[in-house]
C-alpha cells in the first residue's frame, strides 16, 4: 500500500459521533461562559470599546473585523457580543451545522483581539476548538439537527481525526506550558515555591490564601508535580501508539499497556483544574481545557458508557476508533 494510500485510509478511519457531539456542547457552553460573564457582569463597554463609549482605554487596533467596521463603537461591538452569545448557544443545541461555529469563531476572535490587557491563553484554545468544530460533522447526533433527521442519538459515524486533533492540542497545551516554565520556583533544582507564591497574588486569587502558609511544603509537591506532569504529557503520545500497537513485541510497550494511562492522566489532570478553578481567577481556561479531555476515549467507549452501542468489531488487534497501526 502507498504511503499516500495509508494516508487516506488513517483519515477515513470513522466511529460514534458521541465524542465530538460531548466536545460541541463542552465548547458551546464555554463560549457562552466567556462572552456571557462580561455580558452579564456589565463590562462590555469598559473593556471592549473606545473612551468615548466607556471604554477605559482605546482599543481595537489588533480585531481586524472592528477595525473593517469602523472600530470599538457600541454598533459594532454589541453585534459581536450578541453573535457570540447567539452562536454559543446554537453551539450547544446542534442548530444550523457548522455555520454558528464559523460566527462564534469571527466574533469571539475579534472580541478577543479588541484589548490585549483583558484577554489570555484561553482566547486561542476557544478559536481553535471553534475551527475544529466548523470543520467538522459535530451536530451528527445528540443536536436539534439530528432530532429534525429522525433521532436525537442518531448512531451516525463520522472521522476519528478531529478527536485526535483535539488529543494533540491537550499535549501541546501541558507541553508548551511546561517548557515555558524555567524559573527557580518551578524546575528541579530551585525551592518549588510558584504555586504557593502564585496562590498569593490577589490578581489570580478567587479568596485570600493568608491561611495556606503552614503548608507551604505541601505546595511544593504540587508545584512539582504540575511541572512533571506538563514535562511529560507527550508521553501520552507514546501511551496511545502502544495502546494502537499492542499486537507488537517489546517490553516497554507491554508495560504501557498493563495499565490505561489515559486513565491516570485524566485523573491527575482533570483533578489539577478543578483545583486550580477553586482557588484562582483564570476565565474560562479551565473550562476549555478539561474539555479537551473528551478526545482521551473513542466515540465507540463513550458511546458504550452512555448505554449505546459501539461500531463493528475493529481488525484484530486495533482498538476501535483508533488509527490502524503501520
Amino acid at each position: 500500500m502507498s504511503r499516500w494510500s495509508r494516508w487516506v485510509g488513517l483519515l477515513d478511519r470513522r466511529e460514534p459521533a458521541v465524542a465530538l457531539a460531548m466536545y460541541r456542547i463542552a465548547i458551546g457552553s464555554c463560549l457562552l461562559y466567556a462572552v456571557g460573564t462580561v455580558w452579564a457582569g456589565g463590562l462590555v463597554e469598559a473593556i471592549w470599546m473606545d473612551i468615548p463609549y466607556g471604554g477605559y482605554r482605546n482599543v481595537g487596533n489588533e480585531a481586524w473585523l472592528v477595525e473593517l467596521a469602523g472600530g470599538a463603537s457600541p454598533e459594532v461591538v454589541w453585534p459581536l457580543v450578541i453573535g457570540s452569545v447567539v452562536a454559543g448557544l446554537a453551539i450547544v443545541l446542534g442548530v444550523g451545522g457548522r455555520l454558528p461555529a464559523l460566527v462564534g469563531l469571527l466574533a469571539f476572535q475579534n472580541l478577543g483581539r479588541i484589548n490585549g490587557h483583558c484577554g489570555g491563553s484561553y482566547d486561542p484554545l476557544m478559536t481553535n476548538a471553534l475551527w475544529l468544530l466548523f470543520l467538522s460533522d459535530s451536530t451528527a447526533t445528540f443536536s436539534v439537527d439530528a432530532w429534525r433527521r429522525g433521532a436525537l442519538w442518531s448512531g451516525a459515524q463520522v472521522p476519528a481525526w478531529p478527536r485526535w486533533l483535539m488529543m494533540v492540542q491537550l499535549v501541546l497545551l501541558y507541553a508548551s506550558s511546561g517548557v515555558h516554565k524555567v524559573s527557580a520556583d518551578w524546575v528541579p533544582g530551585g525551592d518549588f515555591s510558584a504555586l504557593y507564591y502564585i496562590l498569593q497574588q490577589p490578581s489570580w486569587q478567587r479568596i485570600p490564601m493568608d491561611w495556606l502558609a503552614p503548608y507551604f511544603p505541601i505546595t511544593q509537591v504540587m508545584t512539582a508535580s504540575v511541572w512533571l506532569f506538563e514535562v511529560g504529557s507527550p508521553l501520552l503520545w507514546l501511551a496511545f501508539w502502544y495502546r494502537h500497537t499492542r499486537s507488537r513485541p517489546g517490553w516497554l510497550r507491554a508495560t504501557f499497556n498493563r495499565v490505561d494511562w489515559r486513565l491516570l492522566f485524566a485523573i491527575f489532570g482533570l483533578s489539577m483544574h478543578v483545583g486550580i478553578f477553586a482557588l484562582m481567577e483564570v476565565g474560562p481556561f479551565s473550562w476549555i481545557s478539561m474539555s479537551l479531555y473528551i478526545s482521551l476515549f473513542s466515540g465507540d467507549e463513550w458511546a458504550r458508557a452512555l448505554g449505546g452501542r459501539g461500531s463493528e468489531a475493529a481488525p484484530a488487534g486495533q482498538p476501535q476508533g483508533q488509527p490502524a497501526a503501520q
